[in-house]
């Protein structure tokens, strides 16, 4: 029977599904029926002679949308009539098995399995197994049904290296754990890791390469021009740039470029001069000569200036990440069920990551699930071990509690905790957190990556952080504990490490500087460090109202010195002059502070509540006060 007669005799439901698929390709009517879950259509079409295997656009097949239904007697019908198991769609490349793992489709996956669809056939993205998918849906019998056929339980997918187990970890899926455990899963394997600074370092040279090789054809377009015009090809130095290439590279396409049937050059100069000139005629001998004379002159003055410690860029800030186990992404995710469920099958609670060294309580505490991390404590998580940073769960609570605003969302779990910030940092000190433990680096994700907060946080401790927060009720906690409130932090590596710039004299009186030594202080912390720096009003937060009372705590209770001042020079009176903040100027003199001290940029008290950045407007009354006390006003308003 033609198809045209069999439509004009099928049932009206046969119609609406070809009238539907209009817009598709004519014979992907079975798809069309299978998608809609009519099974009698499909069958009327398969006798009709339609495709069983004819996809839609997207390249979902009958077969496909059998499995997505969970419709295995469908998908029999479908391998009876010669569907194809290996079919994949146009975005991902998944095929029906992963499409019935996906959803956790037990009784499908069992149909498409005994019709020898492979277990361990990878999507085209990312190239992720029906094994994952199945994972993270928690039908543990789609996973025991792939297992029995054959599926690696420890496959990574390539992208990130995840594996079922972190799949199931990370999608909270404590039946899943369990059955992949049971299945011979190795808890301890850990994702990709990446260390930050390699690859900026690699991306740096491949992008100077491309840059040589933009100036390097100017310069043979230029010398093609020259030759055109009749102009001597060696005086070619476009727009006074140096070589493209370094010496060695040169003479490697030279000798390349000068094959043996090449013809002679022929006489008469330059008007005669064969196109593909070499590079000796490109570059002169005099363009060479400079290159090498400015490469050495960079090389001695990097040697002169090896006492001066180059600053981190973001790269060697952040360090590396990931090398996440099953265990690591469950405690980021809050996924106390799969938590539990892992450790109850072996992992190593206080396994460190490959990225950053983080363990999984310190994981927990710095994304805010603090109810989790309380867990992990009880369940006998280390509270000393620090990331390579130096960051610990003691500091990543009380740092987190008063995050900066961030160009990028923080994270906000802690807001749905049953445990309070002080709560979970007494339970750590009663657990034998060090309240003195000290940050290694600035942690990059203070503020992420934009950060206009004007300190750097190395050296810290809990208590220098709280103090930045104006937390007096976490000091008091801290220090009854054992804190030490005369802990500062330590000078970050800098260009001009000496003191000031390295152009100017340093009017301080202040021995140099060097990375390394002591700089802020919890009064420095408490009293606004940073506003005379940048826009740090913008991101920092801290205790509503609390710039008084912290300070009237560090002076009056604890003894921190009015006077002390930071590796640049500035006291307490400098930032709480930044901040325009009269009462905390008549309060620190009162306790005397010195109106007269001068930082190592020359800037007096005053000079700090008169605009010393852009954007950051004078305050007259304390200008006018601080002056009326002695203090001199230089008029340097930058932002005026």
């Amino acid at each position: 029977m033609r198809k045209g007669t069999w439509l004009l005799r099928t049932a009206p439901a046969v119609l609406v599904i070809l009238l539907s698929a209009a817009v598709a390709p004519a014979d992907s009517v079975i798809a069309d029926a299978a998608m809609n879950g009519d099974r009698d259509s499909v069958r009327e079409l398969l006798r009709a002679g339609f495709d069983v295997n004819e996809a839609q656009p997207d390249g979902m097949t009958a077969l496909h949308w059998a499995a997505d239904r969970n419709d295995a007697t469908t998908a029999e019908i479908l391998l009876y009539a010669g569907a194809k198991h290996t079919a994949k769609t146009r975005i991902a490349g998944h095929t029906p098995l992963m499409v019935a793992a996906r959803h956790g489709h037990a009784e499908v996956i069992a149909v498409l399995l005994e019709a020898g669809a492979e277990a361990n056939v990878r999507s085209t993205a990312g190239g992720t197994t029906p094994l994952h998918f199945a994972a993270a849906s928690g039908s543990v019998a789609a996973i025991e049904a792939l297992v029995r056929h054959g599926a690696e339980v420890d496959a990574q997918e390539e992208s990130n290296g995840h594996t079922p187990l972190m799949f199931a970890a990370a999608y909270n899926q404590p039946g899943s754990v369990e059955a992949l455990i049971a299945a011979g899963a190795d808890p301890g394997l850990k994702n990709h890791s990446l260390e930050l600074g390699p690859r900026q370092e690699e991306e740096r040279q491949l992008q100077e390469l491309r840059n040589q090789r933009v100036v390097y054809s100017r310069q043979v377009r230029a010398q093609e021009d020259r030759v055109t015009r009749g102009l001597e090809a060696e005086e070619v130095r476009p727009n006074g740039l140096e070589p493209a290439y370094p010496p060695q590279q040169q003479a490697a396409e030279e000798e390349e470029d000068a094959q043996p049937d090449e013809d002679p050059q022929p006489e008469g100069g330059a008007e005669t001069q064969p196109e593909d000139a070499t590079q000796e005629e490109v570059i002169s001998e005099e363009a060479l000569t400079r290159q090498d004379s400015l490469q050495a002159a960079a090389r001695a003055a990097e040697e002169e200036d090896e006492e001066m410690v180059r600053p981190l860029n973001y790269a060697e800030t952040v360090g590396g990440y990931g090398g996440f186990s099953a265990l690591h992404l469950a405690s980021r995710d809050g996924n106390s069920a799969a938590v539990r469920a892992l450790l109850a099958g072996g992992s190593d609670i206080d396994q460190k990551s490959e990225g950053d060294g983080s363990t999984p309580l310190l994981i927990a505490t710095i994304n805010g699930h603090w109810d989790l991390a309380m867990e992990l404590l009880d369940k006998g998580a280390n509270p000393n071990l620090a990331s390579d940073h130096g960051a610990t769960p003691l500091y990543g609570i009380i740092n987190l509690q008063w995050a900066p605003h961030s160009f990028y969302p923080q994270p906000t779990g802690h807001h749905n905790s049953e445990v309070t910030y002080l709560e979970a940092m007494e339970r750590l000190l009663e657990a034998g957190a060090d309240p003195n433990a000290r940050l290694e680096r600035h942690l990059w994700y203070m503020a992420y990556n934009f950060n206009l907060l004007g300190v750097d946080t190395q050296g810290a401790t809990p208590f220098w952080r709280a103090a930045y927060g104006t937390d007096v009720r976490a000091m008091r906690l801290l220090v009854e504990y054992g804190a030490d409130p005369t802990i500062r932090t330590r000078v970050p590596p800098q260009r001009a490490a000496r003191g000031g710039d390295s152009d100017q004299t340093d009017p301080s009186g202040l021995p140099p500087a060097r990375t390394g030594d002591p700089s802020l202080t919890a009064l420095h912390a408490a009293t606004g460090a940073g506003y005379g720096q940048g826009r740090a009003g913008n991101q920092h937060r801290h205790v509503p109202g609390g710039w008084l009372p912290a300070a009237r705590y560090l002076i009056e209770e604890l003894g921190l010195d009015v006077n002390a001042r930071d590796h640049q020079g500035y006291t307490a009176l400098h930032n709480a002059a930044s901040r325009g903040d009269v009462e905390m100027i008549e309060y620190l003199v009162a306790q005397g502070a010195d109106v007269s001290v001068v930082s190592r940029r020359g800037q007096t008290t005053a000079d700090m509540a008169n605009g010393p950045v852009q954007r950051i407007s004078p305050f007259p009354a304390a200008i006018n006060l601080l002056v009326s006390l002695g203090a001199v006003n230089n008029d340097n308003c930058v932002s005026c």
